[in-house]
């Protein structure tokens, strides 16, 4: 059973629109950044070991985008079955709940990284339910009976900062 944040505490409220576009940028930034450095080392490994170079795919090419593709749903369903939250989303203080506030479980975290795409694929209408809606919600987070919510405690960083401040005078 999870304890009741303090009140005057943003933990347990439903994230935002702005603050979830801006840990989903962080996100696209890693992937894309990884998902980079990954294939070069690939590269670089095999040159090692062959002595002859690997052509890699075109970014424009098939293979590429399916590559990326794979790679994007290991990191989010990934992050989301271990950890209930992203790296982006962890620098934000959002993390991933079932739809009634409990923990996260792997299965719906997989869900949630299959049913992600679907929110761009109908023109961007998925996202539609986390600026109007009352949960804040997307396409797949009903799909996956989840939510997003902020997980840190502002005013009691606040003092735990306050408190260290104080000590060290």
């Amino acid at each position: 059973m999870r304890a009741e944040p303090p009140e005057g505490s943003l933990a347990g409220n439903y994230a935002g629109p702005i603050t979830r576009l801006a840990a989903y940028a962080v996100d696209a930034f890693v992937v894309v950044t990884t998902y980079g450095l990954m294939l070069s080392l690939i590269a670089f490994v095999w040159q090692l070991l062959t002595r002859s170079d690997l052509v890699l795919p075109a970014s424009d090419s098939l293979v590429w985008l399916i590559g990326l593709g794979v790679w994007t749903f290991v990191y989010f369903g990934g992050s989301w079955a271990l950890a209930a939250k992203t790296p982006g989303m962890a620098v934000l203080g959002l993390r991933v709940v079932q739809r009634d506030g409990g923990e996260l479980t792997v299965r719906r975290a997989i869900v949630r990284a299959m049913a992600f795409p679907l929110s761009f694929v109908v023109l961007g209408l998925g996202f539609v339910g986390i600026v109007i809606g009352r949960e804040r919600r997307a396409l797949h987070d009903v799909i996956a009976g989840t939510t997003v919510v902020y997980d840190w405690d502002a005013r009691a960083a606040r003092w735990r900062l306050l408190s260290r401040e104080a000590s060290a005078v």
